[in-house]
């Protein structure tokens, strides 16, 4: 069964359906070289896949989701009722609770407007909400300035930095290991909770 979607104004984190697999194909792939994949993980190649295998593996992913109690790993970002990314997160080490969330906004037109920041804030608060995790965890690297930002903004600090491990058009970067404790997360919502009651 499929959750409810998590909205914060125009902002909506809902569930992938048979029908979203078109578009968020033709997002990812229909660019040679398209601009998102320069910030998302670009010391990895693309690689192409068909359609068919494409809507497979979705469909394989979804399937298993909705056959444990684990939250949805994966969900459309909608703003004003229009696809523009994903967030999601997998198991680093599932015995520990240990994950990692990740997300893309693959037009980059809405890039730079904060929409990072909150849907990391949504996502890992529903994470936090769902599950017993001692903390969430995101790994970006050091040239991916705008995700540092982002995921400071969102309330994860850097827990780690392994230098010059990434290389992107020929220059070495480091890769950055940024994180969130549930007591920080706690900490947060319940100074927004007094922020609000204070309006």
């Amino acid at each position: 069964m499929s959750e409810n979607p998590l909205v914060d104004g125009e902002i909506s984190l809902r569930c992938v359906e048979k029908e979203d697999l078109t578009e968020l194909y033709e997002l990812i792939y229909s660019e040679d070289v398209p601009e998102w994949k320069q910030w998302d993980a670009p010391y990895y190649a693309l690689e192409y896949e068909s359609y068919e295998d494409f809507e497979r593996s979705m469909l394989r992913r979804l399937e298993t989701t909705q056959s444990n109690s684990d939250p949805d790993s994966i969900r459309i970002i909608e703003l004003n009722g229009r696809i523009v990314g994903t967030i999601s997160y997998y198991w680093e080490h599932r015995p520990s609770m240990w994950l990692e969330m990740g997300i893309v906004l693959y037009r980059s037109a809405q890039w730079g407007r904060g929409i990072g920041t909150r849907v990391l804030q949504m996502w890992s608060s529903h994470l936090f909400e769902q599950l017993p995790l001692a903390r969430v965890g995101l790994t970006t690297w050091s040239g991916n300035e705008r995700m540092m930002r982002s995921a400071s903004k969102a309330g994860l600090q850097v827990e780690g930095r392994m230098r010059k491990c990434r290389i992107v058009d020929g220059k070495h970067y480091d890769s950055i290991r940024m994180g969130m404790l549930r007591e920080e997360w706690e900490q947060m919502r319940s100074s927004d909770a007094g922020r609000n009651v204070n309006k």
